[in-house]
């Protein structure tokens, strides 16, 4: 099996890359942003062998793919699925929705209805509680100008995870439109 790939990005299409290993293309299902057509990357990676074809799944932290790994155990959720909440969610996020049994924080993923989230929720809650308190630490403090820049962004269509990240660096005590300034130049610097 496959557990870790590193080398540079040959292509990028939709949620899929070919990521070019010393002349070996591996076509990986990855979130693709922040990835760039020759870049190096590496990726801790989970391999789904089924009888009709070998998956690759690629995750740049290994937070990330501990949780992909823990959403497959999940009945009912998939390889594709687990892939699309991992993407849309900080891991910080998702730890903290399981922790406090948010179910709304979990409805508003892609592909997550409320059996879903439900079931999420049941069945990892012990394993979550595992989790160290450093991924606690990771959680934007929220205050309501973050609340508001969070809302905002999240209209304009960044994703959770773009969002958490970019606010965590917001200077401390900004107003709703000085967060939201701060993060629109931090997140169009591409």
């Amino acid at each position: 099996m496959i557990g870790y790939l590193s080398g540079k990005v040959k292509f990028i299409f939709g949620e899929e890359i070919i990521l070019d290993v010393q002349g070996v293309g591996y076509r990986i299902s990855v979130n693709p942003a922040g990835l760039e057509i020759g870049a190096a990357a590496e990726f801790f990676i989970h391999t789904a062998v089924r009888e009709d074809a070998i998956n690759l799944y690629g995750f740049k932290n290994r937070e990330a793919f501990e949780l992909f790994e823990n959403l497959l155990t999940v009945s009912g959720v998939g390889a594709k699925s687990a892939l699309a909440i991992v993407s849309k969610i900080s891991v910080a996020e998702f730890t903290a929705a399981v922790v406090n049994q948010d179910l709304n924080a979990l409805v508003k993923l892609p592909g997550v209805g409320k059996k879903s989230a439900q079931r999420i929720l049941l069945e990892l809650k012990d394993k979550i509680k595992n989790i160290s308190t450093e991924t606690f630490a990771q959680v934007v403090p929220k205050s309501s100008a973050t609340d508001e820049a969070t809302e905002a962004l999240s209209a304009l269509g960044y994703t959770s995870a773009e969002i958490s990240s970019v606010l965590k660096r917001a200077p401390k005590n900004s107003s709703t439109e000085q967060l939201i300034k701060f993060a629109l130049k931090e997140l169009n610097k591409f």
